[in-house]
């Protein structure tokens, strides 16, 4: 309760006047001491974001939520409306800009993640059926499908003999996601299946993938990926950069999952938060950069 009335204090009546005689002090705005005062990266975005966000000025509240293409308009506003002296500050517009087009692309990248976790997987749509029939050919190059709809898509990890069944939860991201490590790591998504297929530490290979995309999902949407994607992406991120992160999360899961060697499947939930916690431990850190690295 006391914290509570602390922070309501220091927001509302302490946080002005504190930037105010800082400003008297220094000749700068919040934000040019943010942006000369840290590195780049999740430490300066971070705080520009926090300054923006609790501006009294409806200019810098709304420049969070720019389009792509009015982040250069913004900031000649923050430019004007701060009073910034350009010719003192040379590199306080470049850097407002990264700090902006971070900012507004991770709110870009949870909507298209959205979009596309919404989006049903139809077998009757050409697009979804050649996905789901390349992530067979990749992961299983050797052997040919009987048919669309049999037993066989259980060998990577799906629970019944149509995986569109399985897809429900997280919808076209989960194929996109599955699709997307198998392609561009393909001997590294073979290795984790047939990791997967081992007969005392095995797994399902589909079905905990498609876990790992509403992990990775879940951390997009509460904002725990900024650190990662402040650091990792000097611009907007895009959809590429989320279905990276969630190879490093497919590729170290199962690192996690053969060194904790559990006594069965049954215990996947207890190992899959086990996992979940030490990823959101990670991203506590201001230097965090989740980038995968497949062991030779």
């Amino acid at each position: 309760m006391l914290g509570c009335i602390i922070q309501y204090f220091y927001t509302s009546f302490l946080r002005f006047w504190l930037k105010w005689f800082l400003r008297q002090l220094t000749g700068k705005c919040e934000l040019q001491r943010v942006c000369a005062g840290y590195r780049p990266g999740a430490e300066r975005t971070t705080r520009a974001e926090y300054s923006l966000e609790s501006s009294k000025s409806k200019v810098l509240r709304a420049s969070v939520t720019a389009e792509e293409g009015a982040v250069e308009d913004y900031v000649k506003k923050i430019i004007k409306e701060k009073n910034v002296k350009e010719e003192k500050d040379a590199t306080f517009k470049k850097n407002l800009s990264i700090c902006l087009l971070q900012i507004t692309g991770y709110k870009n990248l949870y909507e298209c993640a959205e979009e596309l976790r919404k989006e049903v997987f139809d077998c009757e749509k050409e697009e979804h059926e050649n996905m789901v029939l390349k992530l067979w050919d990749l992961l299983m190059p050797s052997t040919k499908l009987e048919s669309r709809v049999t037993k066989q898509w259980g060998d990577i990890g799906f629970q019944g003999d149509d995986p569109k069944t399985d897809f429900r939860g997280m919808g076209m991201l989960g194929l996109t996601n599955l699709v997307f490590f198998s392609e561009n790591y393909t001997e590294a998504s073979r290795q984790v299946l047939s990791h997967a297929n081992h007969p005392k530490l095995g797994y399902s290979y589909a079905i905990v993938g498609i876990n790992l995309t509403e992990m990775a999902y879940s951390l997009l949407k509460s904002g725990a990926l900024k650190p990662h994607f402040y650091n990792c992406v000097e611009g907007r991120p895009q959809m590429e950069h989320f279905h990276q992160l969630y190879c490093y999360l497919a590729y170290e899961f199962d690192k996690f999952w053969i060194q904790e060697e559990p006594e069965s499947i049954m215990e996947f939930n207890l190992y899959r938060e086990k996992f979940h916690e030490k990823v959101k431990r990670l991203l506590l850190d201001q230097d965090v950069s989740l980038i995968l690295n497949v062991d030779s």
